[in-house]
């Protein structure tokens, strides 16, 4: 029992904090946390997965086409 209160008081904290958290944004958002709205990180060649991936099969399928001819 004595183990289910430490563990609601926990999480209740943490909710605390995550209201506080929120109430203290203007309009209660968050700035985009996604690699490609980052500005430092475009400015220094990092993209997310999902772009880097889409590159690469871009990539891939030209130098196919290409070998085939």
């Amino acid at each position: 029992m004595e183990i289910f209160v430490v563990s609601a008081l926990i999480i209740a904290i943490g909710m605390a904090f995550f209201l506080v958290k929120v109430l203290s944004k203007p309009d209660g958002r968050f700035s985009s946390q996604h690699i490609h709205d980052s500005k430092a990180m475009r400015e220094r060649g990092i993209h997310c997965v999902m772009d880097q991936d889409r590159e690469m099969r871009r990539k891939s399928r030209l130098a196919v086409n290409e070998r085939n001819k």
